[in-house]
This record gives structure tokens, sequence and C-alpha cells, in this order.
């Protein structure tokens, strides 16, 4: 299809802020009308927010932009007006319920209404359709899909079409209105190698015709021109606050833990022991005054005699054994000796 002619892209220290921190930042490009632009980089590095933001969908938080020679974000509308959305998940995605060719007519339809000239509108019906007919015609040769040859022709369901169909019937619903810039997004996710191949060099020629192509992937090919793009601050500190928690838990709890179990178990139980049982001897007993001091006194008299005893057995047993004694034990010890002796 042919464009006008495509939007020049520049950009410096170009970066949205969002409530989470910076989605990209510090980006910059200078590419000319008619460039291959891939914007290459891992997921979660604000590559979506960079391509809405270059087509006047994001207001950028700082640096400086301009496509075709509209400054960004000062004429966001006039940018939106010369840039459309390929497939971008969660912002232009197919309707499943529609066939193919309602799909290309209500996207007709929504470019006369709202992107087209006024003039447009007062034309006759039948100019109008074989107007409309043509820039369908044209946008699906550019896009390179052949309605003709899908399973049902132009009433195959849009769920039945896969990812590269797919992808062509986007890009050839943009290119209704004659963009001078088109913008797609994860163009490369689940396609082989060939699907890749073959989508890439849809876009080759697409750019060659004139119009500026911004595609975002996670590896882009040889011969496009590259903008990468950096990890946003909010990453860093994600990663930071998990290391911060995870040296908090396994520092401070365990000791908790260690030093305060054998410290509570052996203060608590003796002194329950030892507290409750007296209690319950004096609570349990009924004893009157002079059987108590009866028992106390025949107590006391037990301990004394016992005492005693041992004492004066000790010192009976050391006084009534005398040398003589002694000396007796040794010589009955010698003749039991020689005794034996003799007998052998």
């Amino acid at each position: 299809m042919d464009s006008p002619h495509g939007a020049a892209v520049k950009a410096e220290n170009f970066g949205l802020k969002g409530p989470r921190g910076w989605a990209f930042r510090g980006v910059g490009i200078d590419a000319g009308p008619g460039s291959l632009i891939a914007v290459e980089g891992p997921s979660g590095t604000g590559r979506t927010c960079l391509l809405l933001a270059l087509t006047g969908r994001m207001k950028p938080s700082e640096g400086h932009a301009e496509v075709a020679g509209h400054p960004l974000p000062k004429r966001m509308a006039a940018v939106r007006r010369v840039a459309a959305l390929g497939p971008v998940s969660g912002v232009n995605d197919l309707d499943q319920a529609l066939t193919v060719a309602e799909q290309l007519r209500e996207g007709a339809l929504l470019q006369r209404r709202y992107e087209g000239p006024v003039r447009a509108l007062l034309r006759p019906r039948g100019e109008r359709r074989t107007a409309t007919a043509a820039r369908i015609d044209a946008a699906l040769a550019a896009a390179g899909l052949d309605v003709d040859a899908l399973p049902k022709g132009p009433r195959t369901s849009v769920r039945d079409l896969d990812r590269l169909e797919a992808v062509r019937l986007s890009v050839a619903i943009a290119l209704l209105g004659s963009p001078r810039l088109l913008a797609l997004d994860d163009l490369d996710i689940k396609l082989s190698d060939a699907e890749r191949a073959d989508a890439w060099a849809m876009l080759r020629s697409i750019a060659d015709a004139g119009t500026t192509v911004l595609a975002v992937c996670s590896q882009a090919p040889d011969g496009v021109q590259v903008l990468r793009t950096s990890p946003a601050e909010p990453e860093t500190k994600l990663a930071a606050k998990p290391a911060s928690k995870v040296e908090t838990k396994t520092a401070a709890k365990p000791a908790d833990k260690t030093e305060a179990k054998p410290a509570a178990k052996p203060e608590t139980k003796p002194a329950r022991k030892d507290t409750a049982k007296p209690a319950a001897m004096d609570t349990g007993t009924a004893e009157t005054e002079p059987a108590a001091k009866a028992r106390a006194e025949g107590e006391a008299q037990t301990d004394a005699q016992t005492e005693a005893k041992p004492a004066a057995q000790t010192e009976a047993r050391t006084e009534a054994k005398t040398p003589a004694d002694t000396a007796d034990d040794d010589t009955k010890g010698a003749d039991d000796a020689l005794a034996e002796a003799g007998r052998a």
C-alpha cells in the first residue's frame, strides 16, 4: 500500500515515570522516514510504554521527542493522527467473535468516521463502498494476507487464525488509514523461526514503501535499526527488598528462639513443685496443738538417739581395742599361715 511518506522519529533523554517508578529512562533515537526500528529488550523493561509514548498514546515524564515534526508531549494528538497501532495486547485486540471480513469492514468504518476527512462522508454510498473495498485490498496486499486462502475465505472466524495470520490482519487494519508511522508490540511472540522471518520480511516491505515501522521484539534481526531499553528503577528496588527480608528472618528469629527456650524451662517448673506441695499438705492435715507438740518432741528424741548411738558405738569400739588385741590379731594371722604351710 502506498504511503505519502514516513515519519522521522527523534528522541533525546526520553523517559516515562509511572506510579511504581520509571518505566523507561534515558532513551535516545534518530531515525529517518521509512526506517525499520526494532525496540529490543527483555520483558518488563518498558518496551510497550516506549511504543505508546512515541505514538502519542502515553505522556512522557522527561526528555524530548519528535515524530513527523510534532514535538512530544506538546502535540500528542497530532502524533496520534499520523501514527497507527498494529497488534498491541490490551489496547487494540481483535474481536474473536467476528469474521475476517467483518473485522476489516469495522476497521474501515472507524477509520473513515474518526480519521478520514469530513467531505468523504458526503460522497454517494456506492462510491464510498468502492473506495473502501480498494483500500482493504491494498492493505491486505501490503500485509501479505490472502483472505481467499483461509479455510472459509472471508467468513473465517478471527479465533481460527494462527498467530502470524492474526498479526497480518492487525497490520492490514492499521494500514487502512495510510499512516506515516506503524507500531507493533511483541512481534516475535509465539512464532516459529520461519514465521518470524516472514513477519520481518513483511515489515521490511512496508518500510521500503515509505512508512516508518516501529516493532517491539525480544531479539532484532540483522539490518534493522535497534533501540534498546534499559532496566527501570523499580526492578532494582524490588530485587533489593526481598534480600533485606530474608536477612532479618534468618538472623533475628532463630537467635530469639534458641536463647528463650532453655532459660524458661528450668526457672518455672522447679518453682511450681516446691511451692505447690507444702501448701497442699498444710491444707490437707488437721492437727491440734497438743498433738503437734507431742509429735515434735518425739521426733526430736528419736533424732537425738539415732545421732548418739553411732557415736557411742564407735567410741566404745575404739576404746575396747587395745594394743594387745592388735598384737593378738597379728599373731593369729601368723599362726594360721604356718599351719597351712605345714599341711602343705
